[in-house]
């Protein structure tokens, strides 16, 4: 088994590298990354952190992150990826880095219908989910996003004092159905305290998006509706179940400060 090792690069071939790795996820040819070696520089210039991830010698995940307004304490992640089994370890090192320097928050975006990231974020980290953008990017022509809109899901992780992931989470088998999603079943629960509500996301967006762009789409607008009603009457998301149903909480319900 290979050792692996992260930590932060400087250098013009460590940050090519990582400008490659990312045009890499997200399929688009390394000629135009989505973060350009350029970029990259400019943002560890200004006090930011990029992180590579290695499994060897081998470049296995990469994150960049910076801080946020000066009184905030608080740091952004523009973007993290990383291969199956690493992607905790490139967030904590990210974590490690930004304690050190004061911070005690850090928030980035996901996109809401992509149910193994939501699981990573909300149950692994313990982030909560606090702000639903709506095509945040607008369009976006990658070979992950190409044909949707980028509606994405903000998440603030507390560094200092993890969440409490063992809040009662109620009985969505329960609650009455609320939404239809488009394949028929049921899309959205709540329940009759208005405590908690469960919304449904597709298996796989991106084979989904990749197969039938038209019914990606129209979970899309299905994830999006429910979403946004919830984060307007107060709601935050802070769970997704292995079976692709998150949980949004009223915060006063969750536990947490």
């Amino acid at each position: 088994m290979t050792e692996v090792s992260i930590r932060t690069v400087h250098d013009v071939a460590g940050i090519a590298a990582v400008a490659d790795f990312f045009s890499d996820v997200w399929r688009t040819p390394r000629s135009t990354p989505p973060y350009p070696a350029e970029v990259l520089h400019s943002l560890v210039h200004a006090g930011g952190a990029v992180h590579a991830a290695y499994d060897g010698t081998r470049l296995a995940g990469a994150s960049v992150a910076v801080f946020g307004a000066p009184a905030s304490r608080d740091t952004y992640s523009l973007v993290a990826a990383a291969d199956r089994g690493l992607g905790y370890a490139v967030k904590q090192a990210q974590r490690a880095w930004a304690v050190e320097r004061g911070a005690r928050s850090m928030r980035w975006t996901f996109d809401p219908l992509v149910g193994r990231n939501a699981r990573f974020n909300l149950v692994k980290l313990g982030a909560a989910g606090t702000e639903y953008l709506v095509d945040f990017y607008g369009p976006m022509a990658d070979g992950v996003n190409d044909g949707d809109e980028s509606d994405r899901l903000t998440v603030t992780w507390d560094l200092a004092t993890p969440r409490d992931r063992t809040a009662e989470e109620g009985d969505r088998d329960a609650a009455p159905a609320t939404h239809l999603a488009p394949d028929g079943g049921p899309l959205a629960r709540r329940d009759l305290a208005h405590r908690h509500v469960w919304c449904r996301v597709p298996d796989d967006i991106v084979k989904l998006r990749a197969a039938d762009p038209l019914l990606a789409l129209r979970w899309r607008y299905a994830v999006r509706e429910v979403f946004t009603e919830a984060f307007a009457q107060g709601y935050a998301a802070t769970g997704m179940s292995r079976d692709g149903w998150y949980t949004l909480t009223r915060p006063s319900e969750e536990g947490t400060a």
